[in-house]
């Protein structure tokens, strides 16, 4: 017992963080949201430092229930700095319209905590108890607005939706334990080595559509651009980066270690997915009108690449996965955050394509940094996002899936077309009304960080980072 308490001191740790930091902001009230802010980046870098994986071989916690490996290690780090950023954003957000409560930072622990035991899932019930961690939490970030109309819609859409996702996911849990005779990782791959029947394919597919929602893939996106753009804007940042990268490692840990027997049988699904994902993230993502909303269809797009990794089925298509999480997480943070500083001369926040017309003339520095953004999703050389695309289709090559990534390369042409389209309207379009000026505050800081690792600099991770991201993908294999 004591050796599993010591495989899950992250989530402990973070756990006791958020109930005292709940302590605080019960006595001290909203006055404290700054300093409950900083205290949980630093219940976060604790953490981080004490996860099990990183430097030793990891193993299991609880009889199996718990992973604690070199592949969660790298989804976990993932997550506790895309959480601690997106939460740093916030709070010059909404502190500007008084509304930034205390009980921010202690959700975004509380839903971390639930993402750490995503990624560390060795059992279905695990997996499942994580993700409702996660979503109770993300459900509240949602509607944290609580007097505007279009927060709390967002999140009483989140709340009906996930509701039907988990209901889904449980079918299919129940499915795999009835056939199977485990909700074990393990013993579920043992049972499917045997032979793949009817009620286990069922399972296998009513389990990776309802994963399939928390990663906001095709048919299952139908929340994300309403709750992205109806949500404020630091929730959306959030929504984006950590939840993501822990719903897409843990669909990888699924499809691999419970699956694995029957990778024929997922792949198809898994496939499908992403086909559908590129096509419709790149086609619907034109007409928009609204930026949060194109970058809700950017975020199903980018999925969909991330999906074609995983279809290969391989320690370097797995490995691939984790690379672009990283990647893909620092572009649209760094988008996001430029979002954040769009306010019209009286203070509002802005949200119209529109409104970012000859950006360049008024506010070079974040026309340029949007730009790099812009650039990079659309993964146009010299800058990082061209090499996360590259590692994925190579992956599929090599696992003789050639036909998918041609299609994923004919998708990413057209998902460039919207990206340069918002370039061109900040570098060529007559300027609009200006944005507000303001100081060189904490999200300028993320922003220019941001810029920084997609400009040709970030070139010099691209050896450790890649290297990191196989010894990952090796632990499930």
């Amino acid at each position: 017992m004591g050796y599993s308490l010591q495989l899950t001191l992250p989530e402990l740790i973070l756990s006791g963080a958020s109930l005292i930091l709940l302590m605080i902001t019960a006595f001290a009230g909203d006055r404290s949201g700054r300093l409950v802010t900083w205290l949980a980046v630093l219940a976060f870098v604790v953490a981080g430092f004490v996860i099990p994986g990183v430097t030793d071989v990891g193993a299991t916690a609880f009889d199996g229930l718990f992973i604690a490996d070199s592949f969660a290690a790298f989804s976990k780090i993932l997550i506790y700095v895309s959480a601690a950023a997106a939460m740093l954003g916030a709070m010059g957000w909404f502190g500007r319209d008084r509304d930034y409560r205390a009980e921010y930072p202690v959700l975004i622990l509380l839903s971390a905590i639930g993402m750490g035991m995503m990624v560390s899932a060795g059992d279905l019930l695990t997996l499942y108890v994580g993700l409702e961690l996660q979503s109770l939490a993300a459900y509240v970030l949602a509607s944290f607005q609580r007097r505007d109309n279009r927060s709390a819609e967002a999140g009483l859409k989140y709340f009906v939706l996930g509701a039907l996702a988990s209901g889904i996911l449980l079918y299919g849990v129940s499915l795999l334990y009835g056939f199977t005779g485990t909700t074990l990782f393990a013993g579920i791959a043992q049972g499917l080595s045997e032979g793949v029947s009817t009620g286990e394919l069922f399972g296998i597919v009513f389990v990776l559509a309802g994963i399939a929602f928390k990663v906001s893939a095709v048919p299952f996106h139908m929340w994300t651009p309403d709750v992205y753009e109806g949500a404020p804007t630091p929730v959306t940042a959030f929504f984006a980066s950590a939840p993501k990268v822990a719903a897409m490692a843990m669909l990888a840990r699924v499809c691999v270690e419970a699956m694995g027997p029957a990778t024929f049988e997922w792949r198809q699904i898994v496939i499908f997915m992403a086909l559908a994902s590129t096509i419709l993230g790149g086609v619907a993502a034109i007409g928009q009108a609204n930026i949060k909303r194109l970058l809700a269809y950017s975020s199903i797009n980018n999925v969909g690449f991330a999906l074609i990794g995983l279809a290969a089925g391989t320690q370097a298509g797995i490995a691939s996965v984790l690379f672009y999480m990283a990647v893909y997480v620092v572009m649209t943070l760094g988008s996001f955050f430029v979002v954040m500083k769009m306010r019209d001369e009286a203070g509002q926040p802005v949200e119209t394509i529109a409104s970012l017309s000859g950006l360049s003339r008024t506010r070079p520095g974040l026309a340029l940094a949007m730009a790099l953004f812009m650039f990079s999703l659309a993964g146009i050389p010299p800058l990082l996002g061209f090499w996360p695309k590259f590692f994925v289709f190579e992956a599929a090559v090599q696992a003789d899936l050639t036909w998918l990534a041609a299609v994923g390369i004919a998708t990413s042409v057209i998902g460039a077309y919207y990206y340069i389209k918002i370039v061109k309207i900040m570098y060529f379009d007559d300027p609009a009304p200006a944005y507000e000026r303001s100081g060189f505050g904490v999200e300028s800081a993320l922003i220019l960080l941001s810029a920084l690792f997609v400009s040709p600099l970030g070139y010099f991770l691209i050896g450790p980072l890649s290297q990191v991201s196989q010894n990952a993908a090796g632990a499930l294999f």
